[in-house]
């Protein structure tokens, strides 16, 4: 692989409009506040720029991770090595009729109270997701009743070697927490959801009760990625966890949230490895004690110690 100050050099000269750093702490762009240094950082202000970025790194056989918001993300503490791309920029939002063209850079929050704009219901559930719309899509986001899969019609990706490529529904394999996207490493660089028509005061109450119902149960006070863990089959993560005495575990940092269960929060300047290591400790109390493997939502990624 080339030397990164070279890698660095050559990406000024690819994508001279880009935004573009060398060694960039990663925990300015996670959630939860956490995370090493970052070998390159890049952000792509259109793109055809990410294209370019993305075809650069293939050909020079170049490790490449593309980071949204951070939000259901843990960047271990030795950081990433190689091209990081922040997609913050590739944000457009238009609505055509019933339709809304999104940038994959796009909070879904945004994209969901622009829905509400135009009075347009299908995207309820997204009030409170606090990711982009190209995170909603890799994870098939969903809460409170609605997911991702019943509203995406079509989404346009970018190939790991640098080639656009459109997909349409019956091509997504949504599951619960999953799909085409992540399942094939895929970029996604715009979404297309087909929403309905509907009274906007129905569409905000829904709205308001959604951001009621996680105002009050999520633990919002803290930095944190979110929930941490898959529902197990037939159950549910927090009640296990509550029910295996861990509210308000610690280590380092890093704490089970006293609000609720599911999520861990950074209450005292917690490191990636704090996170981690609390995760497996809630993984392997709740085996002994029901003998359910809890699986991880929360994307853990970066270099090993």
């Amino acid at each position: 692989m080339k030397e990164i100050l070279m890698v660095f050099k050559d990406l000024q000269k690819v994508v001279p409009n880009a935004e573009i750093a060398k060694s960039e702490p990663l925990s300015k762009h996670t959630f939860i506040k956490t995370g090493g240094i970052g070998d390159v950082f890049i952000k792509p202000s259109e793109v055809n720029e990410l294209q370019k970025i993305v075809k650069y790194a293939f050909d020079h056989d170049i490790a490449l991770t593309v980071l949204g918001k951070g939000t259901n993300v843990i960047i271990r503490d030795a950081g990433i090595r190689g091209i990081v791309v922040s997609l913050d920029h590739l944000n457009k939002v238009s609505v055509t009729g019933e339709t809304i063209t999104v940038g994959s850079g796009a909070n879904i929050i945004d994209v969901s109270r622009i829905a509400l704009d135009h009075q347009l219901s299908g995207l309820e559930f997204a009030c409170g997701i606090p990711g982009t719309v190209g995170g909603a899509l890799i994870m098939n986001a969903g809460a409170y009743g609605g997911e991702i899969s019943e509203v995406l019609t079509s989404a346009t990706v970018i190939t790991q070697s640098g080639e656009f490529q459109t997909l349409k529904t019956g091509e997504f394999q949504f599951g619960y927490r999953s799909s085409v996207f992540a399942n094939e490493h895929l970029i996604i660089v715009e979404a297309i959801f087909s929403l309905k028509k509907a009274d906007p005061t129905v569409i905000k109450g829904k709205m308001d009760e959604n951001t009621f119902l996680r105002e009050s149960k999520q633990p919002l006070e803290y930095p944190s990625c979110g929930s941490v863990f898959k529902r197990p089959p037939g159950n549910f993560a927090g009640k296990l966890i509550q029910e295996s005495d861990l509210q308000g575990t610690r280590i380092g940092g890093a704490e089970v949230s006293t609000k609720h269960a599911g999520f861990i929060v950074n209450v005292d300047n917690a490191t990636s490895t704090d996170y981690i290591q609390l995760i497996h400790h809630v993984q392997k109390t709740v085996k002994e004690k029901f003998g359910i493997d809890l699986e991880t939502e929360v994307k853990i990624i970066g270099e090993e110690s």
